[in-house]
């Protein structure tokens, strides 16, 4: 037999699983349960599912610390003790954690994350129609790039005065106590002239709606996040890091005393966005994940259009400061940059501001963010 027929050595698909997951943790990727499963079967076929679990497991009770950083065995872990992925292994998850887990996948597929004007858009448009959630307008825009202006087909009769057409094609989004709802853009209806500059599209210049700064503060103190006042550099609005004093606190972000109550918003909005997007490292309850191993334009990037969203949406249009430095990162936008998560956690943010929310329910340990490093 000649050596050009002899036949190949295979690799285990366990040991091509672990491979696989290696690669993934070492490029910064940080997919959800159901991401990651579908992951895996794309790259290595269906059966390699059945060696997911293992694989993560081998990895974080590796013998050898190098095998995977602190924040990649945090991540893991926190997806086997959470119940994440026997769930997505069972099939098992609501409409929405559907939807969610491959839209980060999808906008990147099409090309609407691959540079920073794209980018840009995406972020202004969800920040634009207070009457739906970011998440929602940021299906909408994913579904139709060109969309303009949406509504139910209740509200372009009552509210607009207008019908669908007989051809009308709708959009898809998230109801609550609903599976999805229907939503019609702009072309596909017909009757009167809207109003110039409808002001669901305009926004508003003004303050900080009465009240929103003191409800983000004691939402915060709800999720364990301390908030004060003191002194800052000239150059500094703020910070975020873990909390040592040996106390109940998980977090704290520090806002400099000397700004004006939008520009407290503003930077509040911007700190806490670094907590819950994971930048921070997750919590012992599972309150927001563990995100550690981000670059600082990521980091950045996600926080700034977090605040964006969140204070034009409040009525500070143009006083999202923060968010103008988006503009500093032309050409390809990181890889590691979630559009999901920032739609996720604007609207949490947003919530915080508008109502008292109950404490959130304990999930298990999803890796502490000890040795975090503060966050800008």
């Amino acid at each position: 037999m000649s050596q050009a027929t002899l036949p190949l050595p295979q690799v285990p698909l366990d040991a091509q699983v672990r491979d696989w997951l290696r690669h993934l943790l070492a490029h910064g990727g940080r997919p959800s349960a159901r991401e990651l499963l579908v992951g895996v079967e794309q790259a290595l076929g269906l059966h390699a599912r059945w060696h997911l679990a293992g694989a993560i497991d081998a990895l974080t009770q590796a013998a050898e610390p190098r095998e995977v950083t602190r924040a990649d065995r945090d991540y893991l872990v926190a997806m086997r003790q959470d119940g994440s992925l026997d769930a997505a292994l069972r099939g098992a998850g609501k409409p929405d954690e559907q939807i969610a887990s491959t839209v980060d996948a999808l906008l990147r597929r099409s090309g609407a994350l691959r540079d920073t004007e794209k980018f840009r858009d995406m972020v202004a448009f969800m920040a634009k129609f207070r009457r739906y959630s970011p998440y929602n307008n940021m299906l909408v825009r994913t579904q139709n790039p060109a969309c303009s202006f949406y509504a139910t087909q209740r509200d372009w009769e009552q509210r607009f005065k207008r019908a669908l057409k007989d051809d009308a094609r709708p959009l898809v989004i998230l109801a609550p106590m609903h599976p999805v709802m229907l939503v019609y853009e702009l072309d596909q209806t017909v009757g009167d002239k809207l109003p110039d500059l409808l002001a669901e599209i305009a926004g508003m210049i003004g303050e900080v709606p009465p009240g929103s700064l003191a409800r983000l503060i004691e939402n915060a103190a709800t999720y364990g996040i301390q908030v004060s006042f003191r002194p800052q550099s000239s150059t500094l609005a703020g910070f975020a890091t873990s909390y040592r004093g040996g106390s109940d606190w998980k977090m704290r972000v520090v806002v400099h005393d000397a700004l004006d109550e939008p520009s407290r918003f503003g930077v509040l909005c911007h700190e806490l966005a670094h907590i819950l997007l994971g930048h921070l490292g997750g919590d012992a309850d599972g309150w927001w994940p563990p995100r550690l191993n981000l670059d600082t334009a990521t980091v950045e990037i996600e926080a700034e259009a977090v605040a964006h969203i969140v204070t034009q949406r409040s009525g500070l249009v143009g006083r999202s400061e923060g968010y103008l430095a988006l503009y500093r990162h032309e050409g390809t936008l990181p890889p590691t940059v979630s559009l999901d998560a920032i739609a996720k956690v604007a609207g949490l943010v947003e919530r915080m501001s508008r109502e008292k929310l109950r404490p959130p329910r304990r999930r298990g340990a999803r890796g502490a963010a000890a040795g975090a490093q503060p966050a800008a």
